[in-house]
């Protein structure tokens, strides 16, 4: 195996659910990449609350970190200028530690459907363009699977967080953001 990747996820339920890292580092490691993750992630919580937490500044630029995979609060997004101000202070703390920072862009809810994936995707969209950071697109990729697959259930009972099929989801495309450059 190549030399083993230091990955940490910011986020929170849609980052924890199903133990999606877990997945993430068995789908890289079916890639031929190790990968070491960590991750914090508290409920319903958004880029505001992270920047505000000691232990994520200091795990981002003392952590080791090869890439940090960024994940705001989904439902409901909360103020876009919030965001976008704590997105780009999270990328600042991400380069300035050396590591290459990605944005996981979210789903929407069951019931707001796919209509209502333009507004989540234009928020990550922006950020990623005012910033050059990679995306992970897997909201848009989320609506897509499920047109190809619509007997796959990617939705929990909720219908807000993933089912293991959706979780899954999110982290082959994460996987393929962060392994694309990683492996020839």
């Amino acid at each position: 195996m190549n030399t083993t990747k230091k990955v940490l996820f910011i986020g929170n339920s849609h980052t924890y659910y199903n133990d999606m890292p877990r997945i993430f580092t068995q789908l890289c490691r079916e890639k031929n990449m190790d990968t070491e993750v960590t991750m914090l992630a508290h409920g319903g919580k958004g880029w505001d609350f992270h920047v505000e937490e000691p232990e994520v500044r200091f795990n981002i630029l003392y952590g080791g970190y090869d890439a940090v995979v960024l994940q705001h609060t989904a439902h409901p997004m909360g103020d876009l200028q919030v965001m976008s101000k704590c997105g780009k202070q999270l990328i600042e703390w991400v380069r300035e530690s050396g590591a290459r920072p990605v944005l996981y862009m979210t789903w929407t809810t069951k019931a707001d459907g796919e209509a209502a994936q333009d507004e989540m995707s234009g928020a990550y969209r922006k950020l990623q363009e005012e910033t050059g950071c990679e995306l992970a697109p897997v909201g848009e990729r989320w609506w897509k699977y499920h047109k190809e697959h619509p007997e796959v259930e990617l939705y929990a009972d909720d219908g807000q967080h993933a089912s293991p099929a959706g979780s899954r989801l999110a982290a082959e495309v994460i996987a393929e953001v962060i392994c694309s450059s990683y492996i020839a």
